[in-house]
């Protein structure tokens, strides 16, 4: 085992040895000296835990969608990313078949590998994401053991990003490097990921967060089998481009809107039953565009809209594949900007009809569309009707853009990101 001791981590890391790694993982310049020293307040607080020793340090990024809006569930196509906000752990390996886990703000953890299955009392807590990953890695042929850890997190709650679907790579990414040689397939690690999610935690998510947590950097997904997606890397280099990630949190109350939500897939499952099929990806385009009047008098003109916007988006996150892999960054930019123009138009995520007086999401496109002219694209971020909104902005306007979204939103709202390189990784 190649574990550095935590106090020569701790001078190491106050001599800058590791700048360049850190330069790597977080691609932003400005942000190098807080992680330095966020690396240190987390091995210190892991002394303060367990003592001094051997230990080793991971990382696992939160997510951003960037083209397929609400295409996942109909067995679509989506491009996301991983950015540069994370999870990180600082690891000790124990002799015991246990885990204990201090998360940053949360009780300490303690599961007990000697027994694995699912439990109604973990159903909803992290206890049952860790169980979950060490079942599914156990039954897949893998080694598991115990492990000790300080875990603090970056990764917004809320907004869009994945704080969950961080945790659970990060803690398969933690066995992956202690016990098998960091040789776990990231891939392998998200689909284990989605099913501690749905078994152990309880909740019925889709795979594209773990994916993108996992695998890193920008990636496109086909979900036309659920159980097979086929998962492509998009080489890029977005630095190159000068452009970054802003995503603004428009402090849009989500209360009550669950049915606003329900309603976007069973309006497209609706389109989809009138040709006898399941999902929109089961239907050609070309029969939806020639039997529209009839789908119009059967099912209604929302669900005809919508499964409009989800026919042209494929065909959009197609184009933003192949625009970025022909390095045309601005015909990148102008399907990201249809894709959002066709959010609020067709899809109609962007507020909800039942309190018209409420459009935070709408006021940050307008403000966006306002003054990024020649200087970035903007659209909706996630679910929608309150929550998120996404602006790639050329590096030299993003303090203008952050200052007026701020402006709106109050200090602290734009969040300026990088699309980080890698995935569930070792930093050290």
């Amino acid at each position: 085992m190649d574990m550095k001791d935590t106090k020569v981590l701790l001078e190491e890391f106050a001599a800058n040895k590791h700048e360049a790694r850190l330069s790597e993982i977080y691609v932003d310049q400005s942000v190098l000296a807080y992680q330095s020293e966020r690396y240190q307040k987390a091995i210190q607080q892991y002394e303060g835990l367990y003592g001094q020793g051997p230990v080793e340090l991971f990382s696992a990024p939160g997510r951003s969608e960037v083209g397929g809006n609400h295409t996942d569930h109909q067995h679509g196509e989506v491009l996301a990313a991983s950015i540069n906000l994370d999870a990180i752990a600082v690891v000790g390996r124990t002799e015991d078949r246990t885990i204990r886990l201090l998360s940053d703000g949360y009780p300490m953890i303690t599961a007990d590998l000697s027994r694995l299955e699912a439990t109604k009392e973990e159903e909803g807590t992290s206890a049952g994401l860790i169980r979950g990953m060490a079942y599914g890695l156990e039954k897949n042929g893998h080694k598991i053991g115990g492990f000790q850890a300080y875990v603090t997190s970056d990764v917004l709650n809320g907004a869009g990003m994945s704080s969950s679907a961080a945790f659970e790579v990060l803690v398969g990414t933690i066995l992956s490097g202690l016990y098998n040689d960091m040789s776990i397939s990231p891939v392998e690690i998200a689909q284990i990921a989605q099913y501690a999610e749905n078994e152990y935690f309880g909740k019925p998510c889709g795979l594209m967060d773990q994916m993108a947590c996992s695998v890193g950097g920008l990636i496109h997904i086909d979900f036309a089998d659920p159980k097979e997606p086929v998962v492509e890397k998009v080489e890029v280099d977005f630095s190159a481009y000068q452009h970054s990630l802003c995503i603004t949190d428009t402090k849009g109350s989500h209360a009550d809107l669950t049915d606003d939500y329900a309603r976007i897939p069973q309006e497209m499952k609706q389109v989809a039953a009138f040709f006898g099929k399941d999902f929109l990806r089961e239907v050609d385009p070309a029969d939806f565009y020639k039997e529209l009047h009839k789908i119009r008098q059967k099912c209604g003109d929302r669900p005809v809209l919508r499964a409009l916007h989800f026919f042209e988006e494929e065909k959009r996150v197609e184009r933003e594949v192949s625009s970025l892999q022909a390095g045309d960054f601005q015909g990148f930019l102008s399907s990201v900007q249809e894709s959002g123009n066709s959010s609020f138009k067709y899809l109609q995520n962007i507020y909800t009809n039942k309190d018209v007086q409420n459009q935070s999401v709408s006021i940050g496109l307008a403000v966006s569309d306002s003054i990024l002219t020649g200087h970035g694209v903007s659209r909706v971020h996630g679910g929608g009707f309150a929550g998120t909104i996404q602006a790639f902005v050329e590096d030299g306007f993003v303090e203008e853009y952050r200052k007026a979204l701020d402006q709106v939103y109050g200090e602290g709202s734009c969040h300026v990101l990088k699309v980080r390189p890698f995935g569930g990784i070792k930093v050290l």
